[in-house]
């Protein structure tokens, strides 16, 4: 009798694992590892949940979620195409895996860090030999083959691209079902079982979807559209990233002063490039902050008050300035400057402009409708989904919290008199 492994879900309620299969035996012994295990001090959502407190969720929670969805889609796709079968280990360990590279507080850190969560993760997957060696033992290529999915370029395989790194792949089906049950923002959740039914290979060998399923597309999209504008743009998480921007920067430009910092941290931080995979899995959430609290209470100023500003979620302030014309927004910014000087605050570290944009679906025409006798781009299939197809852009004046009142004001009178 197999051993059999559950992990009880909120999103895809059981997961079960089964020793028997060799393929869902290979992921069992892949999760065990500790650059597996590491994901589970990586927040899913980074700094989100100084905005939403459910937010709390981690990568490992997410990654376990995308192989669940993977699996699913391999089962029905296989019912179209039996040969399909021959990719199993590679979407397997794919959809797992995806995620491994994220340095602390996920997507923040590559901003904060200019770390590329992709490269690492294609490297664990190629170069680490915890990860490597299992991978081996079920296929000698196995490697090589999930470590160039994780790159940007275009593929071996459309349909494996198509699961793994495409606007409508594994990854988004599960993210956005999970950070909406997380924050609470329940805008409508994904008709997964929907979007999975209506799957099937279109004449190009690539994956499409039936017409029955551009409904359940739309309405994925949409909520894409709202949870970009409503979690991921959001202005804290914008405030939030600037204070960890600025407090990386006042580390470099201080490195006389003996701030105290892990060999670990030293390196990504002053010598990226040299960041070896030691280095690389010490280097958590749990680290991360643990340094801010360090400095927030050990350190000098601006560093102390940034790190204050972080741990105790007594934030800088942002206004919305995208309706100004260019001149406009730097004499605000020209303002601000002044007042932030004028109050004892660095204007260089504490105020500034932060561009934003909201990137549209982007079609790429790696999904299509296939009718089972005609072809067509998604979009023009939809009115709907071409208009989502729209980028916005936007921007923000950051400043301290004591000087809100005279910056929104004089935001006021600009917008009046223009």
């Amino acid at each position: 009798m197999s051993i059999k492994r559950v992990f009880h879900d909120p999103i895809h309620k059981e997961i079960v694992f089964d020793a028997g299969k060799p393929e869902e035996l290979m992921i069992m012994e892949l999760i065990d590892t500790v650059a597996f295990q590491r994901l589970r001090r990586i927040k899913q959502l980074g700094a989100a949940s100084l905005l939403f407190h459910g937010a709390e969720s981690s990568r490992f929670t997410h990654s376990i979620g995308v192989f669940c969805i993977a699996r699913k889609i391999y089962e029905r796709l296989i019912e179209s195409k039996s040969s399909f079968c021959e990719n199993k280990f590679v979407l397997y360990g794919a959809a797992l895996l995806h995620d491994l590279g994220h340095g602390p507080l996920s997507h923040t850190s590559e901003t904060i860090f200019k770390h590329n969560h992709e490269q690492w993760s294609e490297n664990l997957v190629t170069k680490y030999n915890p990860i490597n060696s299992i991978l081996k033992k079920y296929d000698n290529e196995l490697p090589r083959k999930i470590g160039e999915l994780f790159q940007s370029k275009q593929l071996f395989s459309k349909p494996l691209k198509t699961l793994i790194s495409s606007e409508i792949d594994c990854d988004r089906l599960d993210y956005l079902l999970r950070d909406s049950y997380n924050t609470g923002i329940n805008y409508g959740l994904v008709d997964l079982e929907r979007i999975i039914s209506a799957l099937t290979f279109s004449p190009d060998g690539n994956i499409g979807i039936k017409p029955k399923g551009v409904i359940a597309i739309e309405h994925f999209l949409v909520l894409r559209n709202l949870m970009y504008r409503t979690i991921y743009n959001h202005r804290i998480n914008e405030i939030s990233t600037w204070i960890l921007e600025k407090i990386l920067h006042t580390v470099k430009d201080n490195d006389e002063k003996k701030i105290w910092l892990d060999d670990y941290l030293h390196k990504w931080i002053f010598s990226p490039s040299k960041v070896d995979f030691d280095d690389f899995i010490r280097n958590d959430d749990v680290t991360f902050y643990y340094h801010l609290i360090r400095w927030k209470d050990e350190s000098f100023e601006p560093l102390s008050t940034l790190c204050k500003m972080f741990i105790d979620r007594d934030l800088l302030k942002a206004s919305d300035i995208s309706f100004l014309c260019k001149m406009d927004r730097l004499k605000i910014l020209a303002f601000a400057t002044k007042l932030c000087d004028k109050n004892g605050f660095d204007s260089k570290i504490f105020c500034g402009i932060k561009e934003r944009s909201f990137k549209g679906f982007e079609s790429n025409n790696a999904l299509k409708i296939w009718d089972g006798t005609y072809q067509s781009a998604l979009e023009n299939s939809s009115a709907l989904i071409k208009t989502l197809m729209r980028s916005e852009e936007s921007s923000l004046i950051i400043y301290p919290g004591m000087i809100k009142n005279e910056i929104e004001n004089e935001i006021s009178l600009m917008k009046n008199n223009s």
